[in-house]
């Protein structure tokens, strides 16, 4: 006699099987997998030249092409391999069924394997948010103290951790350039610069003001305190790629000893580098590198991605969608709040996604709020 449990199990898997072949065709498509097969045999016969290496600023964009078109498409094609794997398991656990004895082993098999497929799926769908020029670049984030006094510069070195929790989860390095120590405790800014795949992409989803409601750690009356700081976001450009040239007689540069407690955030040195490009105002710091040339080379890199991003924006003649709209960083202009007290929540008042796992959170669990955030972006677009 059949069990009737099983069948609901087979039917199931079946359903869902049948859905993920359908999210499978989808994605061959939507990530334009024919283009990538044409440029990865492109790729391969440069990067077979004997004379390659001639040239080692494009041998190594030619690697790293050739490595992420091979990673994109072997995800691809193991997916496929997966699914039809799936199917097979699919058939013994249905002749199981058929002989009257359901095998339970295969169908628990089953079960598993849809739902390590299912999650497979939901990454390779995550990478169609990924569309523009830049999102797959190495990132340069500034974050500014805001309102609220040491508490706002308290809130700002927990940022810096928190972003720092994330990138490592994810396997990106962190390199800190610059991080102004408060005057009593915490970060007045930092900037630090996210390299990893997608970077960009990811960490855009971010950008704007985040509040904290906690009970203030520096108020002898233990009373509720609200703030703020803020997260801005550069793509960071290839060393071949820049968009801009700068004139030097339009910068003014600035030497300075690096300051603060005992290295926590960076290399101190006596040869920190501030940049000022005198015509657009823009101001980059770098402390973290060895020497004043290190230094300044950084720095350097950095206001070449800050201008060509100011000179995409004059180009469209309306607000870059790379940089986003200044606003206060006060009340009123948050993306998110992140409430310790009285309550616990964690909440982005653009996509509605929200935890009560602050601790998680601050802890570097980000990817659901970056996912729901750039998906509304879409859906908007």
């Amino acid at each position: 006699m059949a069990d009737p449990k099983a069948e609901h199990a087979l039917r199931d898997a079946l359903s869902t099987l049948e859905t993920l072949e359908e999210r499978w065709s989808a994605a061959r498509d939507y990530l334009k997998i024919d283009d990538a097969r044409a440029r990865h045999a492109v790729v391969q016969e440069l990067a077979a030249d004997p004379d390659l290496w001639n040239d080692q600023e494009h041998a190594r964009s030619v690697t790293t092409e050739l490595g992420r078109l091979a990673n994109d498409l072997e995800a691809f094609d193991g997916l496929r391999r997966d699914l039809d794997d799936s199917r097979v398991l699919a058939e013994f656990a249905g002749e199981s069924l058929s002989s009257g004895e359901a095998d339970w082993s295969l169908l628990n098999e089953l079960e598993s394997t849809v739902a390590a497929l299912t999650r497979q799926i939901d990454a390779l769908e995550i990478q169609s948010l990924f569309a523009g020029p830049y999102d797959e670049n190495d990132a340069i984030v500034e974050l500014h103290a805001g309102a609220g006094g040491t508490d706002a510069q308290d809130w700002t070195e927990m940022l810096l951790r928190m972003y720092q929790r994330w990138a490592e989860r994810r396997g990106y390095a962190v390199e800190i350039d610059e991080a102004t120590e408060g005057s009593e405790a915490g970060l007045l800014s930092s900037t630090f610069i996210v390299k990893g795949r997608f970077a960009y992409g990811w960490l855009s989803a971010e950008r704007g003001v985040h509040r904290l409601v906690r009970i203030s750690p520096f108020d002898s009356q233990a009373r509720r305190q609200t703030s703020f700081a803020s997260f801005e976001i550069t793509p960071l450009l290839a060393d071949d790629a820049s968009e801009v040239d700068i004139d030097e007689k339009d910068l003014r540069v600035d030497t300075y000893r690096s300051s603060g407690a005992g290295g926590q955030h960076v290399n101190k040195t006596d040869s920190a580098i501030r940049i000022t490009h005198v015509p657009t105002g823009i101001v980059v710091s770098c402390q973290n590198e060895r020497s004043q040339h290190q230094n300044r080379a950084r720095a350097m890199q950095i206001l070449e991605a800050k201008l060509a991003e100011r000179a995409r924006a004059q180009r469209q003649a309306e607000m870059d969608a790379l940089s986003g709209a200044r606003v206060d960083n006060a009340w009123g202009s948050q993306i998110r709040s992140y409430v310790q007290a009285p309550y616990q929540l964690v909440k982005d008042h653009r996509s509605n996604y929200e935890t009560g796992n602050v601790e998680a959170v601050l802890d570097g669990d980000l990817d659901g709020f970056m996912e729901a955030e750039l998906r509304r972006q879409r859906s908007a677009s």
